[in-house]
């Protein structure tokens, strides 16, 4: 049985942890623990750089809680300003006992109006529900899902870069030194 342990209570990243690493290690008997462990950045981070912190802290956060754990799974959604809008994506973190890897989800722009609430101070989450008219859209398809009527939704984001930050346990032999 192997242990995941992963770093939100939120079922959309909890059920993209699970998937991802179901479609990459067929087979395998989970035992997955989600847990509210902190990401000690903003509630919402506005830079690539504070994203990925937020994913490797609920790692280490996660790691500290549960030291037992096979893996530990961090994800975190963040923000970034670009010269004609604010794009919103995702970091995954993944780390074992001696790999860690990391990818980051699929970028798009946010409607304006959107984007506009987030630089008052609101999370992505609820401005999607206050511009949606929706209530807790993050923990279904989230902002991508809301924008594309669920083509792509929040949990298909989530599960191809949980895919991607799995390749090097995938392909151990190539990412340890010998």
């Amino acid at each position: 049985m192997i242990t995941l342990v992963i770093a939100s209570t939120n079922p959309v990243k909890v059920r993209a942890a699970i998937n991802g690493f179901q479609r990459l290690f067929p087979g395998s008997q989970l035992n997955a623990v989600p847990i509210a462990a902190p990401s000690d950045v903003a509630q919402q981070p506005m830079s690539d750089e504070e994203t990925l912190q937020g994913a490797m802290n609920r790692v280490r956060n996660a790691r500290a809680a549960h030291p037992q754990a096979d893996y530990w799974i961090g994800i975190e959604a963040g923000v970034q300003a670009r010269d004609n809008g604010l794009t919103s994506y995702s970091w995954i973190v993944v780390q074992s006992a001696t790999l860690t890897g990391k990818a980051r989800t699929g970028t798009f722009f946010l409607p304006p109006a959107v984007a506009e609430l987030i630089r008052q101070g609101q999370e992505l989450g609820e401005a999607d529900d206050i511009v949606f008219g929706r209530s807790n859209s993050k923990q279904e398809g989230g902002a991508v899902g809301l924008l594309t009527a669920n083509v792509i939704d929040r949990l298909q984001l989530y599960e191809h870069a949980m895919i991607l930050a799995l390749i090097p346990f995938k392909n151990e032999i190539f990412y340890t030194r010998s």
